[in-house]
């Protein structure tokens, strides 16, 4: 393989965004472990836009990432990569403290969270169970084309010249004595002045290959359901989230719905599967929501979601070993902030003046 500049880890939603903002000034190489880019997190994503996910650390990031999403750059897309839909926090009668609480933590980040009414909810979600009587309405939150943004990375990134290698794991890494990487894959070795791993659920096994210090990136398994009801719910009913974090559900189509149970299960890296009990957990939370009849499970999936200790994401050098980045840790929102992460990173890496879009946020809170 190549002698390169930057060898970026992972090929999926971190690699491929940061690969599109360098790969006009830096020789860029993409490897990746499976056959094709984005297998794992970004191809099992139900991801949506909404600035409040992922808790105030995270929302400068997604904020910063809306006007990049709704207009995209360069001749990324011709059409926009945010559907809109709609989202809804619900809470209990006995949920009204933490939901006031929630509107409190975001009054002065410029976020639409409006005040819910019984009525509110009901004219949104038909079927709502009586005891759901407040809430927040989130009318900017939208759904993500995730297939589409994470090619026109990939297409941008190819467009500048940089390389894509599949079925590519890193095995080793190996600083020389001119500060050059060697690593060896399974498809050969190649050289190159910095490693930027963006590997998810993998980080903490690429940097430990490195010989760096693991920073504790835990990967979590999260499942998704899709369900056809005897209920003609709106096609485009909105993302509706539990103030206890207890689901999400958004309608899938009329009369279907995908359902999270909203779980963080520890998981090793690999190519997981939904277990029954999650999805068992899944049918039993929407039912204590809604009085709607389930006619099936059509669908289930699960994927891993990486969160580091703080469960903020890293950006930045590694401290022990140079040449060494890290781009690790988005957890579920790691679609959504992306093409603001990926400018904020390219700063770094390039050593440059942070893009406009970005230059208002700071780098170190993620260090």
């Amino acid at each position: 393989m190549d002698d390169v500049d930057v060898l970026i880890i992972g090929g999926g939603i971190a690699g491929a965004s940061i690969a599109a903002e360098i790969a006009a000034h830096r020789r860029v190489l993409i490897i990746e472990a499976e056959d094709q880019p984005g297998y794992h997190a970004t191809g099992r994503s139900a991801a949506f836009y909404d600035e409040s996910y992922g808790g105030p650390g995270v929302q400068p990031l997604t904020t910063a990432s809306g006007p990049l999403l709704r207009v995209p750059e360069d001749g990324m897309s011709d059409r926009p990569f945010l559907i809109p839909r709609g989202g809804i926090i619900l809470g209990r009668t006995d949920d009204a403290e933490k939901v006031a609480a929630m509107a409190d933590a975001f009054a002065s980040s410029g976020v639409r969270l409006n005040p819910a009414t019984r009525d509110d909810l009901l004219a949104a979600v038909p079927g709502l169970k009586d005891n759901w009587t407040c809430g927040l309405l989130q009318p900017d939150c939208c759904d993500i084309d995730v297939a589409a943004l994470h090619q026109a990375f990939l297409a941008r990134a190819k467009r500048q010249g940089a390389q894509i290698v599949t079925r590519a794991p890193m095995q080793q890494a190996v600083r020389q004595s001119d500060g050059r990487w060697r690593v060896t894959t399974p498809q050969g070795h190649v050289m190159a002045s910095v490693i930027v791993n963006a590997a998810g659920a993998w980080a903490d096994i690429v940097a430990e290959r490195a010989g760096a210090l693991p920073i504790g990136i835990q990967p979590y398994r999260r499942t998704i359901v899709q369900l056809r009801l005897d209920t003609p719910t709106p096609a485009l009913m909105p993302l509706c989230l539990d103030i206890s974090g207890q689901f999400y559900f958004k309608g899938e189509g009329e009369g279907r719905v995908w359902v999270s149970p909203h779980d963080e299960v520890p998981d090793e890296p690999g190519d997981v599967a939904p277990e029954e009990l999650d999805v068992a957990i899944a049918i039993d939370r929407i039912e204590h929501v809604v009085n709607w009849k389930i006619l099936a499970v059509e669908r289930r999936w699960a994927g891993l979601r990486s969160f580091a200790p703080d469960r903020q994401p890293v950006f930045g050098w590694a401290p022990d070993v140079a040449g060494f980045f890290w781009c690790a840790g988005q957890g579920g929102f790691g679609i959504q902030t992306s093409p603001a992460a990926a400018k904020l990173c390219a700063a770094m890496l390039l050593d440059t003046t942070p893009d406009a879009a970005v230059a208002h946020l700071d780098a170190a809170r993620y260090a």
